[in-house]
């Protein structure tokens, strides 16, 4: 679920575009047998952080940095978002944003997909299936969003991450925040993918860097990940949405204009 990002790497949006669908690359052919070309100590670090990301429930704080247009002049910028994201299996989420084009939530209550903008108290729902996979696959693309990190979130993260890659292989083991991680690489067509994971039991990704090098100047996406929380009891109330006072509820039309747009951004 990464290469679906380069497509909307250029566009503003309340939730940062990152993670779509790997584009795979053509099979080598019998004749010419290689080794294998995703190393075993790398295959062995994405299981570890699929087995950790499998908890029935979790939360998490994230920064990103992604490339947006400017409107003024057509050069990308970079644009920043922080967030706190909540998981309940299988059918709650709460995402709460904020960055440098305005504050949004995204609340999924296994009924229905709401995202709200507190800058313009605006918001959009739509149903929803009773699965976080199904409305992450089915939901997101209607309400003009993609979240930043699908993968992390879905039913299987390992098969989701490696879907398309074509090589990887372990870096180094780094310190991040006092914790020892693993550095890893990997490849696919157009794009050059880093994920540094925890060792030990505990793997949780706590920092991924997407370099699209089939794009002019090789802009990339960034995100730290940190506060991993597995004992977390979430309310019910953190992922239903009542709406404010005065909030005005946005029809959908098309995916351009479903999202409340964020507050307008000085350039």
């Amino acid at each position: 679920m990464i290469s679906g990002y380069c497509t909307k790497l250029l566009r503003r949006g309340a939730i940062a575009a990152a993670l779509g669908i790997l584009v795979m690359g053509p099979a080598p052919r019998a004749a010419e047998p290689k080794a294998p070309a995703i190393s075993a100590d790398a295959s062995a670090a994405i299981a570890r952080m699929a087995k950790t990301l499998a908890g029935n429930q979790f939360s998490f704080k994230a920064w990103t940095l992604r490339v947006y247009e400017s409107s003024a002049k057509g050069q990308p910028l970079h644009i920043g978002h922080t967030m706190n994201v909540t998981v309940r299996r299988p059918d709650r989420l709460a995402v709460d944003l904020t960055g440098d084009d305005g504050r949004a939530k995204l609340l999924y209550d296994g009924k229905t997909a709401v995202i709200f903008s507190p800058d313009t108290n605006r918001y959009a729902s739509i149903p929803a299936p009773n699965t976080i996979q199904g409305m992450i696959d089915q939901v997101m693309g209607k309400l003009g969003v993609d979240f930043p990190l699908a993968t992390f979130i879905s039913d299987a993260p390992d098969k989701d991450f490696l879907s398309g890659v074509t090589s990887g292989d372990v870096v180094n083991t780094v310190t991040i925040d006092g914790t020892p991680s693993q550095h890893l690489i990997f490849n696919q067509p157009g794009m050059e993918l880093e994920l540094w994971v925890e060792q030990g039991e505990r793997a949780v990704p706590r920092r991924l860097v997407v370099t699209y090098t089939a794009l002019p100047d090789r802009p990339n996406f960034i995100a730290e990940l940190s506060d991993w929380k597995f004992d977390i009891q979430p309310d019910e109330s953190i992922f239903a949405f009542q709406p404010p006072a005065g909030a005005t509820q946005v029809e959908f039309k098309s995916e351009k204009n479903a999202t409340p747009p964020p507050a307008k951004r000085k350039e």
